[in-house]
């Protein structure tokens, strides 16, 4: 399959992009938004793959701060999702020409997409896929973020990091690390996105996930009015996609 990366320029920051598939006025393109520590490197090749097996294009791109992608200003701010999804990414659809599209996000990146797809006139938009997406704070997201800053200062978890994220990966760890642990995050809720909702929507969930419980499903499903599904997936945490890949494929 044909794939091109470039630079492309978003609200003053420029991001890296690749491109797999047919191009936007060939077919609707599936648009990826990355984890809370993720980027372009991270999908693997599941965006590639399901491409491949829909017909569809694929855009995936890293966030500012993260991958070969430019900076950010750290701290964030704790509104930094609703930001990316009211802003940045519809900012990214008008520039790249896409007409039509379906979202599909992982943790961060899946409540990105309830917010842009719930919270603006999401014109392009046919559908949303989320993977472990947040709607609210949880006890076992701090904790497991909270381990995360251990592992990140006394293991090889930096180090890991750098291979995908470079110059960036200060950025993309303290960024995201120290807004989940700010003591004010524990009131952050993006559950009013939900009801504007109007695509059909999955929701997808690992039963073992250490950063998130069922009940983010359960308050999707609440808070949405039209078409949603849900799948919770035995036997995997926070990435059903790189865990159980054929299953997601499917």
């Amino acid at each position: 399959m044909k794939s091109l990366q470039q630079r492309m320029r978003v609200l003053g920051k420029e991001l890296e992009v690749v491109w797999h598939g047919p191009k936007p006025a060939d077919a609707p393109t599936l648009i990826f938004l990355h984890e809370g520590l993720g980027c372009i490197r991270m999908w693997q090749n599941f965006p590639e793959r399901l491409a491949a097996a829909t017909g569809y294009g694929a855009l995936v791109y890293s966030r500012a701060g993260y991958g070969a992608s430019d900076p950010c200003d750290l701290p964030r701010p704790l509104d930094y999702m609703t930001y990316e999804g009211l802003s940045v990414l519809p900012e990214l659809i008008a520039v790249s020409g896409i007409r039509e599209c379906v979202l599909i996000g992982n943790s961060d990146g899946g409540s990105i997409a309830i917010v842009y797809a719930g919270g603006t006139p999401a014109l392009p938009l046919r559908g949303v896929i989320t993977m472990a997406a947040h709607v609210f704070c949880e006890d076992i997201s701090v904790q497991s973020i909270r381990q995360a800053r251990i592992d990140y200062e006394t293991s090889l978890l930096r180090e890991k990091l750098k291979k995908y994220h470079g110059a960036n990966t200060d950025t993309a760890f303290w960024g995201w690390n120290d807004a989940w642990l700010h003591p004010d995050f524990l009131k952050w809720n993006i559950e009013e996105f939900l009801a504007g909702i109007s695509v059909p929507f999955l929701g997808i969930q690992g039963e073992n996930d250490k950063y998130g419980t069922k009940d983010q499903l359960d308050a999707i499903s609440r808070g949405l009015k039209g078409d949603i599904e849900t799948l919770m997936v035995p036997e995997c945490n926070h990435w059903p996609h790189l865990e159980h890949p054929e299953l997601m494929l499917a």
